[in-house]
């Protein structure tokens, strides 16, 4: 298989980057080409334009905002993986970002570029959806930032034009000492999830949850936050008949079905993962430790 014809561009700013993106009708970004390549090689995008932004440099970068991690839009996932800010700041990416692909493909992939592709089963959409985080994107002459809840318009579509690109993501912090967890199932190790559960919980002393964020993904056109489950935990104290209770919140979500799964099994998966997130999370930030539910 090969590639259509396209003019290629090799920009070194933003700014050479969104001009260009301004003045080419049928333009596509190139980041890390996990995912972009091979749809060009088997022609499900045929762009007149690839313009490369691999070689600005101003785009990779992790910082420390105090209250928020900041990531430029070409970390490298692999970058995420190793970094001790997300290991020390944000536990659940780090879990998270374990289960993307394998080892050769997180050196390539970006954080920029898997919001972009906003696949419904990609860990670090679901990761950003849970943290409740705020994406920037830049066109020629403007900068908007985008909550992550008002970030996907549809499935594989974010709510930015064509002529605007991601440079960054801020990623709030949760409180010291939260209960963390991320499970997913696959067919097999590195493929897209199926289904994934990603869960933060706040614990106040005496065991009671004041504050809960449950994802899922791979279930909807988008990752799914559910509020309804999340409004359940409020003011309770974790228990093994409490998570069983909330996590059957997910089998109320429309689900959709494809080749892999049914709507019925992925509603399945969500609620038993999402059982077992939560165990796992409120164990983490009661006693330090993992209690896993099966």
């Amino acid at each position: 298989m090969k590639p259509p014809p396209f003019t290629y561009h090799d920009p070194r700013s933003v700014d050479d980057a969104v001009a260009l993106l301004s003045e080419k009708d049928n333009a596509k970004l190139l980041a890390g080409g996990q995912s972009l390549m091979p749809m060009l090689n088997m022609r499900f995008v045929l762009p007149d334009d690839v313009i490369d932004i691999n070689r600005i440099e101003d785009l990779s970068y992790i910082r420390d905002d105090g209250d928020a991690l900041v990531f430029g839009g070409m970390v490298r996932q692999r970058d995420i993986e190793f970094s001790g800010l997300v290991s020390q700041k944000i536990p659940l990416m780090k879990e998270a970002i374990l289960n993307v692909g394998h080892r050769q493909t997180r050196t390539r992939g970006t954080y920029g570029g898997s919001m972009s592709h906003l696949d419904p089963s990609a860990e670090l959409p679901t990761v950003s959806m849970a943290q409740d985080a705020i994406v920037s994107v830049r066109k020629k002459g403007g900068e908007r930032d985008i909550a992550m809840a008002d970030f996907p318009m549809g499935y594989m579509t974010p709510s930015f034009d064509l002529d605007e690109m991601v440079t960054e993501i801020r990623v709030p912090i949760w409180p010291e000492g939260h209960g963390y967890a991320f499970v997913e199932f696959a067919r097999r190790h590195g493929d897209y999830a199926i289904t994934s559960s990603a869960v933060l919980l706040d614990v106040a002393d005496g065991g009671k949850i004041t504050k809960a964020s449950i994802t899922v993904g791979g279930v909807g056109p988008s990752p799914l936050r559910v509020t309804a489950a999340e409004e359940g935990l409020a003011g309770e104290t974790g228990s093994a008949d409490l998570f069983t209770e909330i996590a059957e919140k997910c089998r109320e979500i429309d689900a959709m079905e494809d080749v892999y799964a049914p709507a019925w099994y992925r509603q399945h998966l969500a609620a038993v993962l999402t059982r077992r997130a939560l165990a796992k999370a409120y164990s983490r930030a009661v006693n330090g430790t993992e209690m896993n539910l099966r």
